[in-house]
C-alpha cells in the first residue's frame, strides 16, 4: 500500500530552489554532476536541465540494501566513476541520504581523487535515520524516517516511475 508524501508540484519547486542555489555557487565554474544509480536519475535528469549547458554528467553505482528495506552497513562499488575529477568541482547527486553510510563512503574515495570541490546534493534526506556523520550541501526535503519510493526510489526495482514519492507501508 503506498501513501502520498510528496507530490510532483512540490517536487518541481523543490528543484527549481536548489538549482538556484547550485547555480548560485558555482556561477561561471564547469561542474560534474555525479549520479548515484540507480535512484538519483530522475532527480539528476530534472536537476541538470535546470542548470547550466557545460554540465557534465557521470554516473557511480553503489550498493549497500541488496533488494531489501534495511542496508546491510556493507557498501559496495558496481560502477566507478568514467570522467577524471581531479581539479574538478564535483556535486554528488542523491535521491536519499538516510544512515550516511553509502555517502560517507563515496565522499572519502571520492576525496583520494583529488577533485576542486566535492559536494553533495540530495532530493531527500532522513535525518532520524542517521548513524554516520556527513554533510548534505543541497537537501531538497527532510522526510521521517520511513521507506519511501518513487520518483527514482524502489523497492526491489519497483516504483521507481512514480512521478511522486510515497510511503510504502510494511504490508505491502
Amino acid at each position: 500500500m503506498l501513501r502520498p508524501l510528496i507530490t510532483r508540484e512540490q517536487i518541481e519547486l523543490k528543484l527549481d530552489e536548489m538549482a538556484d542555489a547550485i547555480r548560485d555557487d558555482y556561477a561561471g565554474q564547469r561542474l560534474i554532476l555525479v549520479g548515484v544509480l540507480k535512484g538519483s536519475t530522475f532527480f539528476l535528469a530534472d536537476l541538470a536541465r535546470r542548470l547550466p549547458d557545460d554540465v557534465e554528467i557521470d554516473f557511480c553505482q553503489v550498493s549497500s540494501y541488496g533488494g531489501g528495506k534495511s542496508s546491510t552497513g556493507v557498501v559496495q562499488i558496481r560502477k566507478d566513476l568514467d570522467i577524471n575529477i581531479e581539479d574538478r568541482h564535483v556535486l554528488i547527486i542523491e535521491d536519499i541520504v538516510d544512515t550516511g553510510l553509502t555517502l560517507m563512503h563515496l565522499k572519502e574515495l571520492f576525496a583520494t581523487r583529488r577533485p576542486a570541490s566535492l559536494k553533495v546534493a540530495s532530493l531527500l534526506s532522513k535525518p532520524e535515520a542517521r548513524t554516520h556523520d556527513t554533510l548534505v550541501d543541497y537537501i531538497g526535503f527532510e522526510i521521517p524516517n520511513e521507506f519511501v519510493v518513487g520518483y527514482g526510489l524502489d523497492y526491489a526495482e519497483r516504483y521507481r516511475n512514480l512521478p511522486y514519492i510515497a510511503v510504502l507501508h510494511p504490508e505491502a
